[in-house]
């Protein structure tokens, strides 16, 4: 699914997709319709635009992955500020692509953002994870005697969210361990499972609040 305000860009966008094979399930041109449609046609990816009338991307992005946490959304912005970018990954967002990015590379970053690779344009990756390390270096509030038991990973669960936290994408991890790019998404989905997250994003802020990214 599409949502972007200008009909152009859009129709550009959605045609691009088209004809590369995806299916096109909706667009949206303001943020209230893009929550009606997305609930309704309910797309694996949503392609989506900041700076929306009617509702901005980002509570349009909390929303929707607040419904259903398997939608990937990828932003695609003309905003590159720093600011942007951290609040729509807090958001829920998969990844963020300047609408400087060609059309190769935006058909590569949906194709990615499906799989559940983070995508971020050249440069705004190291500040993503800068942030959550700042996150997670952050005091942790004090809780009861009561607090659950940490779930348990298998090694190999263990080696694949470390390579995951220093922002291999499923591709490299793959690689790196001579397994194939499927078993790599069945223990990272086994590892949200077990530890109760719902995506990769907050399963690299997980891992480097244990410090695993150093490992």
């Amino acid at each position: 699914m599409v949502v972007d305000d200008h009909p152009m860009w859009r129709d550009a966008v959605a045609r691009d997709l088209a004809e590369s094979g995806f299916d096109v399930v909706a667009t949206a041109g303001d943020g209230e319709q893009a929550v009606r449609r997305a609930k309704a046609a309910a797309p694996d990816v949503l392609v989506l635009d900041l700076n929306l009338p009617a509702k901005p991307g980002v509570q349009v992005c909390k929303e929707l992955v607040g419904a259903n946490p398997a939608l990937r959304v990828l932003v695609l912005s003309a905003s590159g500020e720093h600011a942007d970018v951290l609040e729509a990954v807090k958001s829920g967002a998969t990844g963020y692509l300047l609408k400087s990015a060609s059309t190769e590379e935006l058909i590569d970053a949906v194709r990615r953002t499906a799989v559940g690779d983070p995508v971020f344009t050249p440069g705004l990756a190291g500040l993503v994870l800068g942030e959550y390390r700042r996150l997670a270096s952050e005091p942790v509030p004090a809780t009861g005697a009561d607090e659950p038991k940490a779930p348990q990973l298998t090694d190999r669960e263990t080696e694949v969210l470390r390579l995951v936290a220093k922002g291999l994408s499923y591709k490299q991890i793959a690689e790196r361990l001579v397994i194939s790019h499927r078993t790599v998404q069945n223990h990272v989905q086994n590892t949200l499972g077990k530890l109760q997250l719902h995506n990769r994003v907050e399963l690299v802020r997980y891992a480097i609040e244990r410090g695993l990214d150093d490992e």
